[in-house]
């Protein structure tokens, strides 16, 4: 055990890192917009209802509106007049008299009960109720929705559909939400070119930016594309400086978050005068994890290895993101049950996201089955995984049908 708790003393937990990325983050400034640029932002604000829903007693279906004390099965009533949407009948209902009446048109005065068409005869000008009904059956009563005054949308709300289509009718043709973060990703490496372009012998083609760029605009945020930096103190000076010109709100650099030779992204981020965090974390893939902060700019400099830089962008990148919203889900638990579909060997240090299928379903719960292959390079493998299987440091031998965690992807 001796050797175990110093081993990891050496990295932070995920916990732990995961606890510092997102302490003392200040959710962003708001701003107003329409309504239909409003869809899945972030409320910023209470939003309080402006008018009362259905501002009127309103029919619920077309038929015919009367008094219920001239209600029987068989008694003729006098048509005096017709109720649609938008064109109330204005007169007072008197004694055995109805008025033909629409969906969501208003209750005649005086009236109070609704006979649906199906179930009535009429001839001419007179109709017979065939069938008996509740007083106040088929009436919306005014405020059945909700009143002038009630807050029924809040902040760190994130905009639906049905939420927008609620604040339209609360009589709000605009909303304040939280702007949106902007997020500068930059890739580094003498390796890397761009998709299209030719590689020489010893390059790849970058994808990472790809991938992490589409997660930060799913999120709400701004991808800023800082392109690739070659390992040097200039090219990564100028990419810093451009992502403070373009007041990037976090930085993501991809690549070089280690401490060899030829990785300068700490060494050039420290020069420039980044508070460091932390950046080394017992988590499998992705140890090598810079966070830091720039001024008000945070860094997070994920591991160049593309499956790597995908994981850590989900466990650590969108809460931060999240959390900078105001998004009342930053700080859930992203994780769910499931049941393990195969026996797995004991772990060491580290916590590990493996990267698994779910074959079935077992007593309500996903069977999850990690892939063979974990190497962290492998996108084809990646793109297919289901889920990631969550194992903590130190968890014992797992054997087939245990509980375990997972992330759905």
């Amino acid at each position: 055990m001796g050797r175990r708790r110093g081993l990891t003393m050496a990295l932070l937990s995920v916990g732990d890192a995961l606890a510092q990325v997102l302490d003392q983050v200040g959710v962003l400034d708001a701003e107003t917009v329409p309504l239909r640029l409003a869809h899945q932002r972030i409320l910023a604000e209470q939003v309080v209802a402006l008018r009362t829903q259905p501002p009127f007693a309103a029919s619920a279906m077309d038929g015919y509106a009367m008094r219920a004390i001239d209600l029987a099965i068989g008694h003729p009533l006098r048509l005096t007049g017709e109720s649609a949407a938008g064109q109330g009948f204005s007169g007072v209902l008197g004694p055995d008299e109805c008025v033909r009446i629409f969906t969501g048109a208003p209750i005649p005065q005086g009236a109070d009960t609704i006979v649906i068409q199906e179930h009535v005869r009429v001839d001419g000008e007179t109709i017979t109720p065939t069938h008996d009904t509740d007083r106040l059956r088929h009436i919306r009563p005014a405020g059945l929705d909700f009143s002038q005054g009630d807050s029924l949308l809040g902040p760190g709300q994130s905009l639906s559909p049905s939420s927008l289509s609620l604040a339209a009718a609360m009589g709000h043709p605009q909303l304040r939400v939280t702007r949106k973060p902007r997020v500068a990703i930059l890739a580094t490496g003498d390796e890397l070119v761009q998709p299209g372009e030719i590689c020489g012998p010893d390059q790849i083609v970058a994808s990472n930016h790809f991938a992490v760029g589409a997660m930060v605009e799913s999120l709400g945020g701004i991808a800023i594309d800082l392109g690739i930096a070659k390992d040097t103190h200039e090219a990564l000076e100028a990419a810093f400086q451009s992502a403070e010109d373009q007041k990037a709100d976090i930085l993501v650099t991809l690549g070089g978050a280690s401490v060899g030779d030829r990785d300068l992204v700490q060494s050039g981020l420290a020069r420039r005068g980044m508070q460091l965090g932390f950046w080394r974390i017992a988590m499998r893939p992705g140890k090598p994890l810079i966070f830091g902060s720039l001024g008000s700019m945070r860094i997070l400099g994920l591991p160049g290895n593309p499956v790597s830089s995908i994981i850590c962008a989900q466990i650590f990148l969108a809460p931060l993101i999240k959390s900078l919203l105001g998004d009342a889900t930053a700080r859930q638990d992203p994780t769910s049950e499931a049941v393990l579909g195969c026996d797995l060997k004991e772990n060491d240090l580290r916590q590990d996201y493996m990267r698994a299928s779910i074959t079935g379903t077992r007593n309500g719960l996903p069977v999850v089955v990690p892939f063979r292959s974990q190497d962290s390079s492998m996108l084809g493998l990646m793109s297919q995984a289901q889920a990631l299987l969550i194992r903590a440091p130190f968890a014992p031998v797992a054997k087939e049908n245990d509980p375990c965690r997972i992330i759905l992807l």
